[in-house]
């Protein structure tokens, strides 16, 4: 599949490699790990004088033949981006193919339809249930019950169908998170007005936690550690603005709880026991297992991503008994985390964000965005900025861990054909 290719074939290159690199990066894969399969993929098929350009919603080839043929720049629009971890590792498994040099262009041009219309990896009403379930599980690891466990679910449910009628009226995606995580706290609003004797709050971290963009957040940090500066900053604002559409969603809702003059105080903000009893380790298995649900995890790599919800939140809490501080304990809970899931990857051959993303959301910083939004609307603006500056600090840190935890096995261990799309890496010393 090398030397002279005639310029239809390398046009047809040029064409599949946008495809899967749209896919790829429509299904959840950093900017950089696009970038290099597709490179690698138009140079296996011949391609020599190959440009390839990815950022958040679009991908651009430039052939630019030395032989004096017509240069060639062709695009292609990321319209819908929504996590499909079984498709990004099929696609892995193609892009593995095609580099090993064992899939002729046609055969990979069948392949890659073939991934497109395949079947999803969960019934659909598991998928729709999956958040609310996400919810669930941080209240029970929040110390909130059976009782608020139901509670979150419903709510959080009730929520994504109030944002997915929403998007079927192409209301934004800004407002739907707002709804969305408005639901949630107005559930634990009318508990604690009702003063119900459980952790009412706990429903509100829970759909915080089922809200926030982990997936973005690690994408972001990965890319801007790689050197794809313009990528990670549109993955940043993308962070954000979805960040804005929680806080604005539970926000109102405390405002106007304030206002009507229900008794909310920060004793009724949670924050998950640093224990590992029962009820924490099952509220860890769950988030790592509905997250992975979530994210459309193959069912067969879905246990081992749930226990690294566990893996993560026993590395925490045992840093935190150690007097660790709570940012520098999560970044290195990542990154064991990071490299233990790599290493997994590594032996089944496929991502390893497949098992890395679920297993971060027992650290998401649910419990400190809603003390922080709290404080806020009881006039405390020093303390509410000071959560939500040390909610950002704790994403950036899981982020961070995430991808050292990756990196160190990438460092140490051999290299193989997955490896080689990936150049070295670049040394610009601040200039």
């Amino acid at each position: 599949m090398s030397g002279a290719v005639s310029d239809a074939d390398a046009n047809r290159a040029v064409s599949l490699t946008l495809r899967i690199g749209e896919l790829l990066l429509a299904s959840g894969e950093s900017t950089e790990n696009v970038t290099n399969a597709m490179r690698a993929i138009a140079r296996t098929y011949g391609v020599r004088r190959i440009e390839a350009d990815v950022n958040l919603s679009a991908l651009t080839l430039s052939n630019v033949p030395d032989d004096g043929s017509m240069p060639v720049t062709a695009e292609r629009r990321v319209r819908r981006r929504e996590p499909d971890f079984a498709r990004l590792v099929a696609l892995h498994d193609l892009v593995g193919e095609i580099t090993g040099r064992t899939l002729p262009l046609t055969m990979g041009r069948r392949r890659l339809q073939e991934i497109a219309r395949q079947a999803r990896a969960h019934p659909r009403w598991v998928g729709a249930a999956a958040p609310a379930l996400v919810a669930a599980s941080a209240a029970v690891l929040t110390g909130g019950g059976p009782v608020v466990a139901l509670a979150a679910f419903i709510a959080t449910l009730l929520g994504d169908r109030a944002g997915t009628w929403l998007a079927r009226r192409g209301v934004a995606e800004f407002f739907q998170t707002a709804v969305a995580a408005a639901v949630g706290t107005a559930a634990a609003v009318l508990m604690i007005w009702q003063q119900v004797p459980v952790q009412a709050s706990a429903i509100v971290v829970g759909a915080v936690i089922a809200l926030l963009p982990g997936r973005p957040l690690v994408a972001c940090v990965q890319d801007g550690i790689a050197g794809e500066y313009v990528t990670a900053t549109a993955r940043l604002s993308e962070v954000v603005f979805i960040v804005a559409a929680v806080l604005s969603g539970i926000g109102i809702v405390l405002t106007v709880a304030v206002k009507a003059g229900v008794r909310i105080t920060v004793d009724d903000a949670p924050t998950a026991p640093l224990s590992l009893a029962v009820p924490q380790l099952i509220g860890a298995l769950m988030l790592g297992l509905t997250f992975a649900v979530a994210l459309r995890v193959p069912p067969k790599h879905t246990p081992p991503a749930a226990l690294g919800g566990v893996v993560i939140w026993t590395a925490y809490v045992c840093l935190r008994w150690l007097d660790w501080p709570a940012v520098l304990a999560t970044a290195v809970a990542a990154a064991v985390i990071g490299l233990m899931g790599s290493i997994y990857a590594n032996r089944v051959r496929v991502p390893p964000i497949v098992f890395v993303i679920p297993a971060i959301g027992p650290l998401l910083p649910g419990s400190v965005m809603f003390r922080g939004m709290l404080k806020l609307n009881l006039g405390d603006v020093l303390g509410g900025t000071h959560y939500l500056i040390e909610a950002l600090s704790t994403a950036l840190a899981i982020g961070a861990g995430a991808i050292l935890g990756i990196d160190v096995l990438r460092a140490l261990g051999r290299r193989d054909i997955r490896r080689r799309i990936r150049p070295a890496a670049r040394r610009t010393r601040g200039y």
